[in-house]
């Protein structure tokens, strides 16, 4: 949700060594800035007093704050950029939070769920709010502790033991950094089921919401348990939980460097990460098999035999992870004949789900920190059922949390609207299905081997795809005006016309729905009109020939009531294009193989109309990269 930065630094003969705090908090803030930007506020502290500045919206807001009024250099800053929760995204509401007379600034990430029962304590005992935030109201529970209870005594660790007296009442989902004015070296933190990462340097150290807030700086990291606080200072990192009893951390070097995180040249970093895709394709399936073709998932922790005796998969995501279980579904139960649910994460525990200890639950976000699914993931894990993530952020909550990980090796992904992350989830879970397939003896280790081949072949075919995009792109330009368009699949290609669908919703404020093709005749049907577009994914006529014939028939139906058909199909495939008023082609491959290509198109196209209606791509409104609250 929110992007979190701190940092302290050393001084040499009282004065700033090496890095300016308010240099490294705003750098980490441009590369958080995908995780909200509906406002920005820094925090520095400076001759025993807190400076702060913040503005509503984006945080170019901010730097043209910081030149008009600029803040002093200085060893030690916190900084943030908000998706807005509790009150609207204004100035006030902006973080940081002040108080104890302004000597406290606390920034935060989550939700207090109990915060109008603590504000009207805080009331009761004189406290006046300024901002419509849950934030505040930890502020001043914090600077109430550390003034009243504690005597704003920082001879032992004020500031920390009041974090850990604060936390013990707090409810709900939450990261916290707080700095006050009489430790003036010392960020402390604290998080509860929301993200934060330490990063470890020489005569400094940082925080921030993921490791990109700090990537310019140092790769080592320290990962966080839950209910966790950290004390940080120029030379050390003290680790407890919210009862003061020493907690260790888990250090991990992060295997990306700062140019990943960059345009690269590239208009957004949407359009970068497109292009990001054969190599993230490639990265997943890096040394998951040996020179026999066996696959060799050796970040799997479940004891194979337990894994043999699963007969129930339940795959759990939400929004774009979710199409990509879609496409698990259909693979995991073609290879593995094991009955294959997809469930929506925020829907899932509260339905009652029957799950046991033969049930596989297989949770798939790109953070690792999407609190629906992490929610979900330990429902799954009280009702006894083995949990397996697909993730692509080492150290995140979800893969901690899970009994085995399966990483995907995307690199950051920046863009709000997830293209590389997107594929390579589906990547994961082919490697996953097959995995599970020649554990229980499902497939002959030859097709597995024929499979990863094919599997070797789609970063060159999504390579393709780009190269050839330019006809695609001059169309989405020429439809920057459309209200309204229409996605249909049939099989993997379901999911795939979801995703298309999303994808214009998500950059370009476009209307846009995805169907079953087979579900036209039920309903949505009614909605062709003349010139209505209507995107249609179309399989492979070397696969299964009769939903190929019933999809062309599909087109025929929309396209006799006015439809503008706009169609992807595979290389070779003739039969569509007298029905078609637009063929996009994709190289042959396998049918079930075929989301990894059918859906570049649909990402092409939708960054480039959003492009075309000057809308910035990476940050749409309302959204962020991760959703951290339920």
């Amino acid at each position: 949700m929110c992007g979190i930065v701190g940092y302290v630094g050393r001084s040499v003969d009282g004065a700033v060594s090496g890095h300016s705090a308010l240099d490294v908090v705003l750098e980490g803030l441009r590369r958080l800035e995908y995780r909200g930007y509906d406002s920005a506020g820094v925090a520095v502290v400076s001759d025993g007093v807190i400076e702060s500045r913040k503005k509503s919206g984006k945080l170019s807001n901010l730097l043209a704050e910081l030149e008009e009024r600029p803040l002093p250099e200085t060893l030690t800053g916190i900084g943030h950029t908000r998706w807005a929760t509790h009150g609207g995204p204004t100035d006030r509401n902006a973080h940081p939070h002040l108080a104890d007379g302004g000597k406290l600034a606390v920034i935060h990430n989550g939700i207090i769920e109990n915060f109008a029962e603590l504000k009207l304590e805080l009331v009761e005992k004189g406290v006046t709010f300024l901002s419509e935030t849950d934030t505040e109201v930890a502020a001043a529970l914090l600077a109430d502790i550390f003034r009243n209870q504690l005597g704003g005594d920082v001879s032992d660790g004020g500031l920390t033991k009041a974090m850990e007296l604060a936390c013990q009442r707090l409810e709900g989902a939450f990261t916290l950094l707080a700095v006050h004015a009489d430790q003036p070296e010392v960020v402390v933190a604290a998080r509860r089921n929301s993200p934060l990462v330490v990063g470890l340097g020489e005569g400094e150290n940082f925080l921030g919401s993921d490791v990109s807030g700090f990537i310019d700086y140092t790769r080592r990291a320290v990962e966080l348990g839950q209910d966790q606080i950290v004390t940080i200072t120029a030379d050390s990192v003290e680790i407890t939980d919210f009862f003061g009893n020493p907690a260790e951390g888990k250090e991990y070097h992060v295997d990306w460097d700062p140019a990943s995180a960059k345009k690269g040249g590239f208009s957004s970093f949407m359009e970068k990460e497109i292009h990001d895709q054969p190599d993230a394709v490639a990265q997943t399936l890096l040394g998951r098999s040996d020179l026999e073709g066996k696959l060799t998932l050796n970040e799997l922790r479940i004891d194979p035999e337990l894994l043999k005796q699963v007969n129930k998969i339940v795959v759990l995501a939400c929004g774009t992870a979710a199409y990509a279980g879609m496409v698990a579904k259909y693979a995991i139960e073609n290879w593995c004949r094991i009955p294959t649910e997809v469930e929506l994460a925020h829907e899932f525990r509260y339905r009652d789900p029957i799950l046991d200890e033969n049930t596989l639950v297989v949770s798939i976000s790109q953070s690792g920190e999407t609190m629906d699914t992490l929610m979900a993931v330990r429902y799954a894990r009280e009702q006894g059922a083995k949990t397996i993530s697909i993730c692509n952020t080492n150290g995140s909550t979800i893969p901690r949390e899970s009994d085995a990980v399966l990483y995907t090796h995307a690199g950051p992904e920046i863009a709000v609207a997830s293209t590389k992350a997107f594929l390579a989830q589906i990547t994961a879970a082919y490697l996953l299905g097959l995995y599970l397939a020649q554990l229980r003896g499902n497939i002959f280790s030859g097709q597995i081997k024929d499979v990863l081949a094919d599997l070797a072949k789609i970063p060159d075919k999504i390579q393709t795809i780009l190269d050839n995009a330019g006809p695609l792109r001059e169309l989405a330009r020429s439809m920057a005006d459309e209200k309204s368009v229409l996605f249909l699949g049939r099989h993997v290609g379901y999911p795939v016309a979801l995703e298309g669908a999303l994808k214009l919703k998500e950059i370009a404020y476009i209307h846009a729905e995805g169907f079953a093709a087979g579900e036209l005749k039920h309903g949505p049907i009614a909605l062709i009109d003349e010139g209505q577009p209507v995107f249609v994914v179309v399989p492979s006529p070397r696969g299964r020939d009769s939903l190929h014939a019933k999809v062309v028939s599909n087109i025929q139906e929309i396209r006799a009531r006015g439809a503008r058909t706009l169609v992807i199909a595979e290389e070779g495939d003739e039969a569509v294009k007298a029905y078609a008023e637009h063929v996009f082609y994709v190289p042959e491959t396998p049918t079930l193989l075929m989301p990894l290509l059918t859906t570049v198109p649909l990402q092409i196209f939708a960054a480039e109309l959003a492009a075309a209606k000057g809308y910035d791509v990476d940050q749409p409104r309302n959204l962020a990269k991760s959703v951290t609250v339920e």
